[in-house]
């Protein structure tokens, strides 16, 4: 399929045109649903095992086909919604407002810090998808199969327990007494069940997902600046700043796993991120454009295939593409991502200190026990509309991510193979998962704040690995024109060390609290100051610097052999590149 057009064709150097490089306005309008453009996949060219071609780790090789016109940023704003989505029912209006509340405004700067590492994350996770067509998932395969399956088992670690859905239903029974707040059970049920049912909205199943959190998205941003003007609280606004720069501060009773939880969250975190690059393959990101999405069996749709992955050759034209791919992929995640996380997590941070200082509540008891009875009766009302689409926007973005993540490592690691049906292995598992949801609210079984809190933690410790891992990925594998930047690779060895910093005092925090966790063995004691840890906490230490330095050295050595391997390479760097 080509997208050529009668557009005037203004001149650009080397004899280019615009119009070589951005679609029409039409073709860029497809993008506000989904593009899919069908290619002879096996009738392409393999590329050759060159340095300006991605490296197959002795595994499947890349077809060669050229990367696709590029879109203005409007039209395709879409998979960062839905990272918004996961995130604010759990950082943005539950563990950091919890944070602030008890321990006050001097934890923000590891707030705002860590949205913007995860910007860097998630854009980083997208770099791969982008280039090749491919998810995050297939590339960990090609580096070691075991990583896919290590990042299932701990994904659902950190999502499997639907807490979230249970939050958003007793809002939403405290808020509109339809059934008495102990009965929130029923309404959990139908809201896992107009999740399901969601999907079956269009032929498509990411297009619905996207529409749903794109208004709740706006809703809920919305809700949130007119709360700032009425809450009450805007006098707290004035003690941003200060504990923006207060870098490095934590209380001294400051509970590790609960903190990691905040870094975790100040953004989705954990495995959630890593769904960024296929919901970016499902919108048709760059090279992604020409991978199948995934179909409703139940509608008779059409299955269109994901193939394997594709490359482009490096000349100025698609040099010039990819520049702009990166571009406006990379304003869409800030505009939507972190401009949504820093306005909705920061309103509500100024309401919870406003209202719940010291509070020893856990969050959804903070918001609906102390902090809403003390409000007007209009801001009461525009509070529970803000939390529970927060929370409900978070519980269908999570369970979107944990199927799709899942789906396409089982896919990907046995069913490809096994000439199984991705869509109606996808179909099957959210169905599963949907019931799994519905088993745990019909049993009551409640989750208590502390299984959060070790969901959270999981979430930031597994980030750990997979940070250090694409830092590698996107260096060594990926060609000069392609690969990131020195101010993204120094941005990818901060989040690999900001991450295992706090994953060891984790460890050794949990390790030995008897009461907390059940479990002493002082040995593996850790400090904030690394001086002082016990003799296995040492070790823990030198493990995370072991990491560390490998991780640096692979990536730097990679970038600079990688150095003048490609003529005109330069000719695709751009801002942040």
């Amino acid at each position: 399929m080509t997208d050529n057009h009668d557009e005037i064709r203004v001149e650009t150097d080397g004899g280019l045109t615009k119009d070589d490089i951005h679609t029409t306005a039409e073709v860029g309008e497809q993008y506000r649903a989904t593009v899919y453009r069908d290619v002879d996949y096996e009738a392409l060219d393999v590329a050759p095992e060159t340095s300006e071609y991605p490296e197959t780790d002795g595994k499947w090789g890349f077809r060669k086909y050229d990367m696709p016109k590029v879109p203005k940023v409007s039209h395709l704003v879409g998979p960062s919604a839905i990272m918004l989505g996961a995130s604010l029912g759990s950082g943005e209006t539950m563990f950091w407002p919890t944070l602030v509340a008890q321990n006050g405004w001097g934890l923000y700067w590891a707030f705002w810090v860590g949205v913007i590492t995860q910007f860097f994350i998630n854009t980083e996770i997208q770099r791969w998808t982008i280039a090749t067509g491919e998810s995050i998932f297939r590339a960990f395969d090609r580096m070691n199969s075991f990583w896919p399956w290590f990042f299932l088992v701990a994904g659902f670690f950190h999502v499997g327990w639907p807490g979230w859905a249970a939050g958003a239903s007793e809002v939403f029974a405290v808020w509109t007494g339809i059934v008495p707040r102990e009965n929130w059970a029923v309404i959990g049920v139908a809201t896992m069940i107009i999740i399901w049912l969601s999907y079956q909205a269009g032929p498509i199943l990411y297009n619905a997902i996207e529409k749903a959190q794109l208004a709740m998205m706006f809703a809920a941003i919305f809700g949130a600046v007119i709360l700032a003007f009425i809450a009450g609280s805007v006098g707290q606004f004035a003690s941003v700043p200060g504990g923006a720069v207060n870098f490095g501060a934590l209380p001294a009773d400051m509970d590790i796993a609960t903190f990691l939880g905040g870094l975790a969250y100040a953004g989705a975190g954990g495995y959630i991120n890593l769904a960024q690059g296929i919901w970016a393959r499902e919108k048709g990101y760059g090279m992604g454009t020409y991978q199948g999405r995934i179909k409703n069996p139940l509608r008779g749709a059409e299955p269109e295939e994901v193939h394997g992955g594709f490359t482009f050759e490096p000349t100025e034209k698609n040099l010039l593409r990819w520049k702009q791919w990166w571009k406006v992929t990379q304003q869409e995640h800030f505009l939507t991502f972190v401009i949504g996380l820093l306005v909705v997590a920061t309103v509500a941070m100024t309401i919870s200190a406003e209202y719940a200082s010291g509070t020893d509540q856990g969050a959804i008891n903070m918001w609906l026990d102390v902090i809403i009875p003390q409000l007007g009766a209009v801001q009461q009302q525009l509070m529970y509309v803000v939390i529970f689409i927060a929370l409900f926007s978070t519980q269908y973005a999570i369970l979107e991510a944990f199927v799709r993540n899942s789906v396409d490592i089982i896919f990907e690691g046995y069913g490809r193979s096994a000439g199984w049906d991705l869509s109606r292995v996808f179909l099957g598992l959210l169905t599963l998962f949907t019931l799994w949801g519905i088993l745990i609210i019909l049993a009551q079984f409640q989750q208590p704040w502390i299984l959060l809190v070790i969901g959270a933690a999981i979430a930031g410790a597994m980030m750990w690995p997979y940070n250090a891992l694409v830092t590698i990925l996107n260096t060594t594998r990926l060609p000069e024109h392609t690969q990131p930047g020195w101010g993204r690779i120094i941005a990818m060895w901060w989040a690999t060390g900001f991450f295992g910093y706090f994953t060891v005092l984790l460890i050794g925090g949990v390790l030995t609290s008897p009461e907390a966790y059940g479990l002493n063995f002082p040995a593996f004691s850790t400090t904030v100051g690394v001086v002082g840890s016990g003799p296995a906490g040492y070790a823990l230490w030198v493990f995370a610097l072991v990491v560390q330095i490998y991780t640096m050295y692979r990536s730097a050595t990679a970038k600079m052999n990688a150095s003048g391997t490609v003529d005109g390479a330069d000719t695709a760097r751009g801002f942040l590149s």
